[in-house]
């Protein structure tokens, strides 16, 4: 009798298994909330909303901040820098309990879908695009090109890819965005001979490490020092030494694996699916003529990107604008491939439907979070702890507070999100202790950082699904350098506190 054999779980099951230990947390963690404040520009008033859904809207000056130990100044409520509502310290209460039971848990993920429709969106625009641009033969003649232009010196499409990305991460937070990357490169990097493994690591750490160190991002650094009432250069000299050395290590682990890969792939940890891997993103890849028309197609796909980029840090853009921008991009595309109407319909459609599976793994991650929001525990976790923290050493604070914030990472998935939310808390708590506040500030983008590389509720488990690969995999390949990244960081921290 033929054993069967044991494969890990799919994107999907993980993703359902940790929504039901969301669901299980509602019934043990004692539910409760802080009073949160935001600002109402239509009536230039503070509107404050208690935990018992009582709302008082006072006055809108720094007389009230001080009142309510916000150290922040009223300027930023004011001028949009803090857009979000913000914890008030000293607020929490114990609510009653709101446990999420069977019909939430099938609810979450429909809602997790509705309210990540700007990113889905944003995905099958890109995955019609990517199907149309295929049609054309243009990137497989650009594959070619690469590869010959490469030819012996392959690991510099690992050190620039990494490079580019991890700009992107630092200065405006490129993340989600990076999704649209993975069939495109994928490709190339195989055929350059290595993995998929080495193409999602490029890629994904590159974002990871520049988002972890944070410089201009105003999703993460930005709107966290704004909380904190402190300007977002303090602590960025540190930061940026901190990037470096990250990176370097980064790359130097990267490249390390590639060329074992490359060598031999039998040292690859997708070497027993590299046949089907390679079929999906492989068969097809053969020598094309690179003619203008291809070239035209391929500098417009291009800087289709680096517009999309420009229009998310110059003009505000989000999903939308940049959903809107590459339908129009397909359909220039493809009027210059002259493949006709009806293939470009059918082959956009097609395209987009490729990409259904990662669709859906980013709405059932969104699940996640909405089970916990629901369920009032997040809150409660951020009150425990905050007071687990309490009255510490400077250095031991530093230190636990990466892991507190690795572990309110996996709750809060936003960097936005956990900035608003936990600062205001966690600020004050560093002046008891000598802490300068961009300490902590730094403390929580390492730790969601880190938390980044490995949590199922973020992109990770999305962009696995976009080229085949399980989790088991990645967790295989990046666990090591996991725990590099955090050595560094933590010695970052040290730093910070005792010599700048």
């Amino acid at each position: 009798m033929k054993k069967r054999k044991i494969t890990f779980p799919s994107a999907f099951t993980v993703l359902f298994i940790v929504l039901l230990l969301a669901a299980s947390l509602t019934y043990y963690v004692n539910a409760g909330s802080y009073a949160k404040l935001a600002y109402d520009k239509g009536s230039d008033v503070l509107v404050e909303t208690f935990p018992n859904g009582e709302v008082k809207e006072p006055e809108a000056t720094q007389a009230t901040l001080d009142e309510l130990k916000i150290s922040n100044d009223i300027s930023k409520f004011k001028d949009g820098s803090i857009n979000k509502p913000i914890a008030i310290p000293g607020t929490y209460e114990k609510l009653e309990a709101n446990p999420q039971g069977i019909r939430e848990i099938l609810l979450a993920p429909i809602q997790g879908v509705e309210d990540s429709i700007g990113i889905i969106l944003f995905v099958f625009m890109i995955g019609g695009v990517l199907g149309v641009v295929t049609e054309s033969g243009a990137i497989n003649a650009g594959i070619a090109s690469l590869s010959r232009v490469t030819k012996g010196h392959e690991y510099l499409l690992i050190v620039f890819v990494t490079f580019l990305v991890a700009l992107g991460g630092t200065t405006f937070g490129l993340a989600e965005e990076t999704i649209a990357f993975y069939p495109i490169l994928i490709p190339v990097y195989l055929a350059a001979g290595y993995d998929a493994l080495v193409c999602i690591a490029a890629i994904y750490m590159g974002s990871s490490i520049g988002t972890m160190f944070s410089t201009t991002n105003p999703f993460s650094v930005v709107i966290g020092s704004n909380a904190a009432g402190i300007s977002f250069s303090e602590g960025m000299s540190i930061r940026i030494i901190g990037l470096i050395l990250a990176f370097v290590i980064t790359i130097v682990y990267i490249v390390r694996y590639a060329n074992k890969v490359k060598k031999d792939p039998r040292h690859s940890l997708l070497f027993d699916v590299k046949e089907e891997i390679e079929a999906l993103f492989k068969k097809d890849i053969k020598e094309e003529p690179f003619t203008a028309r291809r070239v035209c197609i391929l500098v417009l796909f291009v800087c289709s990107f680096a517009l999309m980029i420009f229009g998310v840090v110059k003009l505000g853009w989000w999903f939308e604008e940049m959903s809107a921008l590459f339908m129009v991009v397909g359909i220039i595309i493809g009027v210059i491939s002259g493949i006709g109407e009806k293939k470009f319909v059918n082959t956009f459609v097609a395209g987009a439907a490729d990409l259904m599976g990662v669709a859906l793994v980013i709405g059932i991650a969104r699940s996640v979070n909405i089970i916990l929001e629901n369920g009032l525990v997040s809150d409660s976790i951020l009150y425990s702890l905050s007071n687990f923290v309490t009255g510490m050493s400077a250095n031991v604070f530093a230190i636990l507070m990466v892991f507190v914030f690795m572990i309110l990472g996996f709750f809060i998935s936003s960097s936005s999100g956990l900035m608003t939310l936990s600062i205001p808390i966690m600020a004050p708590l560093a002046d008891a202790v000598g802490v300068p506040r961009d300490v902590v500030i730094t403390a929580c983008i390492f730790g969601q950082g880190l938390m980044s590389f490995i949590t199922p509720t973020g992109l990770i488990l999305a962009s696995l699904e976009m080229v085949n690969v399980t989790y088991n995999k990645w967790l295989r390949f990046v666990i090591p350098l996991l725990g590099m990244i955090a050595a560094l960081a933590v010695a970052i921290l040290l730093i910070e506190i005792n010599f700048f």
